[in-house]
C-alpha cells in the first residue's frame, strides 16, 4: 500500500550528464515511478525546485556552474525548519572528506556511480518511506497542537465565565442590575487603549477589571448596604474588601487572574500616597491606577444605597479635580479623551 503511494511522489534528478539522467529515468519507469523531472543545468535547480516541490532530490556533486555542494546550500535555505527533504547524492568520489562535506550541506544518503539499478530503487524507496513517515508524524503533531489549542481555548472560556459570574455575585450585593462591573471593565479598557497600551494589555484589563470588588462578598450587608455614612470602624472593615478580593484571586497561574488580583488589591490606592496601603505614584500598578478612575466615575454617575447619581458633567469635573491627588494625571488625561470622544459621537 505504501509503495504504491510512493510511486506518485515527485523526484527531481540533477546531473550534468544526460546519459545519467536517462539511465535514472529508465530505472524509475521500470518501477512505475511516474512523477519525476530531470535537469542537466544546475543553475535551473532552485527555480524548478520551488515550482515542483519534489519529495526527493537525486543530486550529482561534480557539475559545471554550480556543483552539488552549492546546490544543497541553496536548497537548505529554502526548506522550512522541521521539514525533511531527502537528498540522495550521486557521486563516484566516496572519500570520507567528500561524504563529510556533503552531509554538512544537507545530504541524506549516497549513491555510487556507476549505478546499480537494485541499489538505486532501494535507496529511493527507503528515503521516500522515511519522508512519508515524517509527514505523517508532522500531520499528527499538527492535529495534536490543534486539539491542545481547542482545549486551551475551552478552558479559558470556562475560566472567563466562572470569573464573570464571580464578579456578578459580588456586584449584586449592592447593585441590583449587576452592570457596574461590566461598565468598569469597558471604561478601563478604553482608558488603557487611550494610554497606548498594547491590544493584549487592553483586553487583559477589560476582562480583569470587573473583578475589582470581588472581595465585597466577604463584607456584611449591614456595612455594604448601609444608607448613611460609615463609622471609622465600619470603614476599616469595608477597606478589607481589597485584601479579601486579592486573597480570593491569589495563586493564579494565568495572566488574567494575576492582573485581577493586582487590581483588586490596588484600585483604592491614591496617587498622593494616602490610599489603603499608602502606595504612591508609579509604585501603584498601572492596572490599579486605571481601574481607580473608571470605578470612581461609574460609582459617581450611578445610584447606590448610600447616594444619588451625580450628573455626568459634575462627575467628570470631580475626576479632573482629583488629578495628581487621588488619580494618576496621565490616566485622567486618557479618561478625558475617552469621555470627550463618547460625547462627540
Amino acid at each position: 500500500m505504501l509503495d504504491t503511494t510512493l510511486t506518485a511522489d515527485r523526484i527531481l534528478i540533477v546531473d550534468d550528464q544526460p546519459s545519467n539522467t536517462l539511465l535514472l529515468e529508465g530505472i524509475l519507469q521500470e518501477e512505475d515511478y511516474s512523477a519525476y523531472r530531470s535537469l542537466t543545468d544546475s543553475r535551473q535547480v532552485l527555480p524548478v525546485f520551488l515550482e515542483y516541490q519534489p519529495d526527493l532530490v537525486l543530486l550529482d556533486l561534480q557539475m559545471p556552474y554550480l556543483d552539488g555542494f552549492e546546490v544543497m546550500k541553496q536548497l537548505r535555505a529554502r526548506v522550512p525548519p522541521g521539514a525533511f527533504l531527502p537528498i540522495l547524492v550521486l557521486t563516484a568520489d566516496i572519500t570520507p572528506e567528500v561524504k563529510r562535506q556533503a552531509l554538512a550541506e544537507g545530504a541524506t544518503d549516497f549513491l555510487t556511480k556507476p549505478f546499480d539499478a537494485t541499489e538505486v530503487i532501494l535507496r529511493i524507496r527507503n528515503l521516500l518511506q522515511t519522508r512519508a513517515l515524517h509527514l505523517q508524524l508532522q500531520n499528527q503533531n499538527q492535529l495534536l497542537e490543534q486539539k491542545v489549542r481547542q482545549r486551551t481555548a475551552k478552558l479559558e472560556e470556562t475560566q472567563n465565565e466562572i470569573l464573570e459570574r464571580l464578579a456578578q455575585a459580588a456586584e449584586y450585593r449592592d447593585d441590583d442590575t449587576g452592570l457596574h462591573t461590566k461598565r468598569v471593565g469597558q471604561m478601563s479598557a478604553q482608558i488603557a487603549q487611550a494610554l497606548g497600551l498594547s491590544n493584549a494589555e487592553v483586553e487583559l484589563i477589560r476582562r480583569a477589571a470587573p473583578l475589582h470588588d470581588v472581595g465585597k462578598i466577604g463584607i456584611p450587608d449591614s456595612i455594604l448596604l448601609k444608607p448613611g455614612r460609615l463609622t471609622p470602624e465600619e470603614f476599616e472593615l469595608m477597606k478589607t474588601h481589597t485584601t479579601l478580593g486579592a486573597k480570593m484571586l491569589s495563586g493564579g497561574r494565568f495572566p488574567l487572574l494575576q492582573t485581577a488580583e493586582e487590581i483588586a488589591l490596588t484600585h483604592h490606592e491614591r496617587w498622593d500616597g494616602t490610599g489603603h496601603f499608602r502606595l504612591q505614584g508609579e509604585t501603584i500598578p498601572m492596572a490599579g491606577r486605571i481601574v481607580a478612575v473608571a470605578d470612581v466615575f461609574d460609582a459617581l454617575t450611578n445610584e447606590r444605597p448610600y447616594k444619588k447619581a451625580w450628573p455626568r458633567a459634575e462627575a467628570i469635573e470631580e475626576v479632573q479635580c482629583q488629578s495628581g491627588r487621588q488619580f494618576d494625571p496621565s490616566v485622567v488625561e486618557a479618561f478625558l479623551k475617552v469621555v470627550n470622544n463618547s460625547q462627540d459621537q
